[in-house]
Formats: structure tokens, C-alpha cells, sequence
């Protein structure tokens, strides 16, 4: 009974093997698109979650930069009140500087004149030196002088006597005179010297402020270089994230480009499965190709061939695919 009839029907036999055939090889096809799909969905949510990471990261480090930014601002007007402040001490210093080194030469001047009086004083009267307290004892002196005026006026003195005593009178009297003048420098000397020791202990104390105000100088300074170092530093590590975002963005357009592709193929094959079930063998050859028609589907094979060459090396190298190029990459052949 089955011999009757394949024997009734001999294409029935050979249209059953290549349908079963057609079938299978659909159904490897469609099992090969959903490992690569699955393949490539889970490579896209790792890219769009590696994207979300460097954005939460890009986003901390603007927090860090403007944070920075904003210690650089405080300590830059920290340094310009400081150099400031600096600036105001040079000036007293110049000021001040200019006083003391007049005072100090005055000072040398009056001591040497001190000395050279002091000389006089001790040698006056042909004496030898003699102590500074009866050097300087102008009370005594005047006593003398006072006693020795009235000895002339009131004794009876021979001439030699009166003489001796004109000589005394004169000795002292200078002698009186150059005390009175070394009193008189030593009072200007003190005074210069108590005036050099205040302007003295003011430059003190300006050379003290500006060792201070110098050192808060470099201090700060070398904290601004660390910022800025720091800030350089954050830029680039951003600019580091950012580059790795926007490589994650180009892979995730690049596997959607393959994904639409996948789907595209996928309904090409249904497309296939479903016009195989609808045309019988029987159909297909009463519809045999003619010779001139196979010559010209052999020219459009060549130059289908040609366009899916560029297609596919515009897809090696990442750049997005129309429709038509992605349905020269997955088409069947010269459909």
C-alpha cells in the first residue's frame, strides 16, 4: 500500500526530505541567533551598567574639583592678604631704616666728639687723668673756682702768690668749661642713644614680622601648589572616565546595530520557513528559471556579493548600518 502510492507520487519522498531538511536548518539558525542575542544583551546591560558607574564617578569627582577649587580661592586670598601685609611692613621698614641709619651715624659722630673732649678734660691743667667722678664733679670745680676768685679778691697776696692763683683759676675754669660742655654732649648722646635703641628694637620687630609673615608666605604656597597639583590630578582622572564612558556608549550602539540586525535576520528566516510552507514543490517547477534569467540573477549575485564586502567592513570598523546594508549582511544570498 505505501509502495502504491510513493510509486503514484515519486516527488512526494524527495519534497518530505527537503522540507524536514529546511526545517532543521531553520531551526539551527534561529537557535544560533537566540545564543547570540542572549550573547550580546548581556554584554550591552555590562556596558550600561560600566556607563552608569563612570557617570556616578564622573559626578564625584566635579564634587572633589569644585571643592578644590574652592580651598585654592580661600588660600589665594589668604596669600594676597599676607602679601599685603608684607607690603605695609617694607614700607614702615623703609621708613624706619632710614631713620636708624641716621642715628647711628649721629651716635658715632657724638661719642667720638665725647672722646675727644673727655681727652681735653683729663689733660686740662697739666694734670694727669684723673677719676670720672672727679672729672665730672662741675660742683666741686665751681667751689674751687668761687674760693680762689675771692683769695685774689680778699687776701694780701705777694705776686707770685696772685700769679699761681690767676694760673688755678684759668685751669679750672677751663676745665669747668669742658665738663660742662661733655655734660651737656653726653645729655644729647643719651638721648640719641635712647631714641637709637627704641628705632633699633622697632626694626627688631619688623625684621621679626616679616620672618613671620614670610614663613605664613611659603606656607601657603606650598598648600596652593598641592592644589593645584590635586586639581590637575582630578581633571585628569576624569578625563580618564569620561573617555571609558563614551567608549561604553560606542560598543553599546555598536551592539544594538547587531541586535537590530539579529531581529532582522530572525524575521527574514520566518519570512523563509513560511514561503517554503506556502510554495510546493510542484509550483517550484513549473516555475523553473529560464537560462537568460539564471544569467542575470548570477550578475546580481556578483554584485550583491560587492555591496555585503562593504557592508561588512563598515561593521569591522564600528560605523552604523542602514537597513539595506544590514539586510545585505544577513540575507540569505541572492533572494
Amino acid at each position: 500500500m505505501v509502495q502504491e502510492q510513493n510509486s503514484g507520487n515519486p516527488a512526494t519522498a524527495p519534497s518530505a526530505a527537503a522540507s524536514g531538511s529546511t526545517t532543521k536548518k531553520d531551526n539551527r539558525s534561529e537557535n544560533s541567533i537566540d545564543s547570540n542575542q542572549k550573547t550580546l544583551l548581556d554584554f550591552k546591560k555590562s556596558l550600561i551598567e560600566e556607563q552608569k558607574v563612570g557617570e556616578t564617578k564622573i559626578e564625584k569627582i566635579n564634587e572633589s574639583i569644585e571643592e578644590t577649587k574652592k580651598v585654592i580661592d580661600e588660600e589665594r586670598v589668604k596669600l594676597e592678604a599676607e602679601r599685603l601685609k608684607l607690603k605695609q611692613i617694607n614700607e614702615v621698614k623703609d621708613a624706619d631704616y632710614a631713620k636708624f641709619t641716621e642715628l647711628k651715624s649721629s651716635l658715632i659722630e657724638e661719642r667720638k666728639r665725647m672722646k675727644t673732649l673727655d681727652t681735653k678734660a683729663a689733660s686740662g691743667g697739666g694734670g694727669g687723668p684723673r677719676s670720672r667722678r672727679d672729672k665730672y664733679n662741675l660742683s666741686n670745680l665751681t667751689k674751687a673756682l668761687e674760693q680762689i676768685e675771692r683769695d685774689i679778691q680778699t687776701k694780701k697776696l705777694s705776686k707770685d702768690e696772685e700769679r699761681r692763683l690767676v694760673l688755678k683759676s684759668k685751669e679750672i675754669a677751663t676745665r669747668l668749661h669742658a665738663l660742662k660742655v661733655i655734660h651737656k654732649k653726653e645729655d644729647t648722646y643719651k638721648s640719641l642713644a635712647t631714641k637709637f635703641d627704641d628705632i633699633k628694637g622697632k626694626m627688631n620687630e619688623i625684621f621679626d614680622q616679616k620672618a613671620d609673615v614670610g614663613k605664613g608666605i611659603g606656607k601657603i604656597k606650598s598648600s596652593l601648589d598641592e592644589l593645584l597639583n590635586r586639581r590637575e590630578e582630578l581633571y585628569e582622572e576624569r578625563r580618564g572616565v569620561i573617555h571609558r564612558v563614551r567608549e561604553a556608549g560606542a560598543k553599546i550602539e555598536m551592539v544594538d546595530t547587531q541586535l537590530n540586525a539579529i531581529e532582522f535576520k530572525r524575521n527574514r528566516l520566518q519570512h523563509s520557513s513560511e514561503r517554503q510552507r506556502r510554495y510546493s514543490p510542484e509550483r517550484k517547477i513549473r516555475h523553473e528559471i529560464p537560462q537568460d534569467k539564471m544569467r542575470k540573477n548570477r550578475e546580481n549575485q556578483d554584485l550583491w556579493n560587492s555591496l555585503k564586502e562593504v557592508a561588512m567592513k563598515k561593521m569591522s570598523s564600528g560605523e552604523k548600518l542602514t537597513f539595506d546594508e544590514m539586510k545585505l549582511i544577513y540575507a540569505e544570498g541572492s533572494d
